[in-house]
């Protein structure tokens, strides 16, 4: 036997690769071909839905008012949460017993509270304070002792019903719930990052600058995600202002346009149209601002991989 021929047999057989049939597969597909046709034929022939009103009122002027009370309301109530959300998750990781402490019952109580429920409260405080001032508390009483019956140290104050109006009760109800939601995500962000990187910047000197530059930028990858969540969950609950109520908002208007007309479900079906284009977008967004923060990240999850399909079959290996 020649060295050629020993080669020539140490060789493996070419591998031939067939694919594995899935015939459940197709069967599924059909199935659901079938019924996504079903439901189209529902929502087209049934005269109820009245496409032609409904796509005639959805782009009226009040209609795109409250597209944009909605918008400036969503974002103004996230911008304040996000903000009260950071400071309650520092005060949250603090060592001091007391911040940490009023973290903890801020967090407990307005998550606690639907938000439904918050929305109808803040919108009757006028009720129970026709005034809101600011300033010493108690100061009545502490002119007394002091046996000044008129002491007046309140610094300024505001008409309870005038200041807390439709939009600005619906808007601090939203926030002040978000607030506490973000104040949780936020805390998990921070502890998701190793004590080193806050040991190694402080011995740098970074000391009153190691949360701003250090331990957030690396909390973003964690943080980004459900506060995108949390953002499109907000742009939903505007829908709750119209207890307070909030006139300047697409829910409101849209139920003000089926209840004038009795088209009721029409303008309901406008309205899941609306908040499906408007959550569109912002899942747009957060898809962008995701990948920026994860640039350079190399524990970042790599892309689903298909489920295999291939089988190989032929000769054994020597």
């Amino acid at each position: 036997m020649t060295v050629q021929d020993s080669t020539a047999r140490a060789q493996p057989e070419t591998i031939t690769a067939v694919p594995v049939r899935h015939p459940w597969r197709w069967v599924a597909g059909v199935v659901l071909a079938v019924l996504v046709a079903m439901f189209i034929h529902l929502i087209v022939t049934n005269t109820a839905f009245n496409w032609s009103f409904m796509f005639d009122q959805m782009f009226r002027p009040p209609i795109i008012a409250g597209v944009r009370g909605t918008i400036g309301l969503a974002v103004s109530a996230m911008a304040i949460g996000v903000v009260l959300g950071i400071i309650i998750a520092v005060f949250r990781l603090s060592p001091n017993p007391l911040l940490s402490k009023t973290a903890w019952v801020y967090t407990w109580f307005f998550r606690a509270i639907p938000r439904l429920v918050l929305c109808t409260l803040f919108g009757n405080l006028g009720i129970l304070w026709h005034r809101l001032e600011f300033g010493v508390p108690f100061d009545r009483q502490i002119g007394q002792v002091f046996g000044i019956d008129d002491l007046n140290a309140r610094i300024f104050g505001v008409d309870a019903r005038t200041f807390l109006s439709g939009f600005i009760a619906g808007m601090l109800a939203l926030a002040l719930s978000e607030a506490a939601y973000m104040a949780e995500i936020v805390r998990a962000g921070i502890q998701s990052i190793d004590s080193g990187q806050s040991e190694a910047s402080e011995a740098l000197g970074l000391t009153r600058q190691t949360l701003r530059r250090v331990v957030l930028p690396q909390a973003m990858r964690v943080i980004v995600p459900p506060t995108g969540n949390e953002a499109i969950a907000m742009l939903k609950d505007t829908s709750l202002v119209s207890a307070v109520p909030v006139t300047s908002e697409l829910f409101y208007q849209l139920q003000a346009v089926g209840s004038r007309t009795f088209q009721i479900i029409p303008m309901l079906v406008a309205a899941c149209l609306w908040y499906l284009a408007l959550v569109s977008v912002l899942m747009v967004f957060q898809y962008y601002i995701e990948r920026h923060f994860s640039r350079g990240y190399s524990g970042a999850p790599a892309k689903a991989q298909p489920l295999p399909g291939l089988v190989a079959t032929g000769g054994d290996h020597d």
